[in-house]
């Protein structure tokens, strides 16, 4: 019988996460069911926005229990079926845990890949849920048009790096992105295309970003939280959208110890909207969009930046780095 290896919740999450929170169980694989497939893993993702189901307590899915498998997205191909749609080689992309292998039955978040000829990785990054955030958090919600000055924070994690280049692709005057200084900001001015990048350790950071976007932003496109929105609604110019894509600052904070949101009279004099995001509303919408995004990628005019471990253990470490500061860059992945 083959062995699965995975990685289960070992105590629900308070703060920050540790290694400890994680556990790692070795079974043997369960037969298959009628209309079900089996997917030996390639590549399985470590995501920010799983650390809200790690606490006990619901968000837009469901909180994990104990002994849960840890969510994520894999890539890899069929090795056993009892699903005709789904034959024995065939390459997907899907909804998985942290696993060696995954059993589907291919519905929900489920896809046969097309050759795009691109790197199979990059199916659980610029062609996957962190690439299609940025593409239908600019599109749907912050409408971006030519001209637009757009400012993106967490801009060296695989959303906001491809939001920045996105932008720019799409005709922005200005892209100014939030990280920290040095790899960080070097790569995405010289590689993504960024037009400036502020630190937001600086403790002039508002200072700065103000003079780095003097004429103001169209789009804040925000993965950080509340804090970061409130330092940047000042900015916004009038009929602006901000994009509430994720809260990494804020993940790990216990909701009556957040900061909140003061800057509010600048919803009413600037006729601003904000609106979060939960990219799975666009499913449809993928295929069209990843087979632009695949073109953009073969034509170097969207660049991977990924961070690849190796095996089903090495998910936890990675997951733990997303909230270490300075720590987010680039898509972390492992390879199985």
């Amino acid at each position: 019988m083959t062995q699965i290896h995975r990685i289960t919740l070992a105590r629900h999450i308070t703060g920050t996460p540790s290694l400890e929170d994680f556990k790692l169980e070795t079974f043997e694989a369960p037969p298959l069911k009628e209309g079900q497939f089996r997917v030996e893993n390639k590549f399985v993702s470590a995501d920010p926005g799983t650390r809200s189901r790690l606490s006990g307590t619901d968000s837009y899915a469901g909180a994990l229990k104990i002994g849960d498998p840890i969510d994520g997205f894999a890539v890899g191909h069929v090795v056993e079926s009892q699903n005709p749609a789904f034959e024995v080689g065939q390459l997907v992309t899907l909804g998985s845990g942290w696993a060696s292998q995954s059993i589907s039955n291919g519905r929900g978040y489920c896809a046969k890949l097309p050759d795009l000829d691109v790197p199979l990785s990059a199916w659980i990054g610029v062609l996957g849920v962190p690439g299609m955030t940025a593409w239908f958090g600019l599109k749907r919600i912050g409408q971006i048009k030519p001209g637009d000055r757009v400012i993106v924070t967490s801009a060296a994690g695989p959303v906001g790096a491809t939001a920045g280049q996105l932008a720019k692709a799409w005709g922005a005057s200005r892209v100014v992105g939030v990280a920290s200084a040095g790899d960080k900001s070097d790569w995405l001015k010289a590689e993504a295309g960024f037009d400036d990048v502020i630190d937001y350790r600086s403790p002039t950071f508002a200072a700065d970003l103000a003079a780095a976007m003097p004429e103001g932003a169209d789009v804040l496109f925000d993965n950080v939280g509340n804090a970061m929105i409130d330092t940047i609604l000042p900015l916004m110019r009038p009929f602006g959208r901000i994009v509430v894509s994720g809260q990494v600052a804020d993940y790990n904070v216990a909701l009556p110890d957040r900061v909140g949101i003061r800057n509010t009279d600048r919803f009413i004099t600037h006729r601003l909207k904000m609106e979060g995001l939960v990219v799975f509303d666009d499913l449809r919408a993928f295929p069209e969009a990843q087979a632009e995004a695949a073109a953009m990628i073969k034509s170097g005019q969207l660049k991977l930046k990924e961070v690849i471990s190796e095996g089903v253990e090495s998910l936890p470490a990675a997951f733990c780095a997303l909230f270490q500061p300075g720590a987010t860059f680039g898509r972390r992945i492992a390879r199985i």
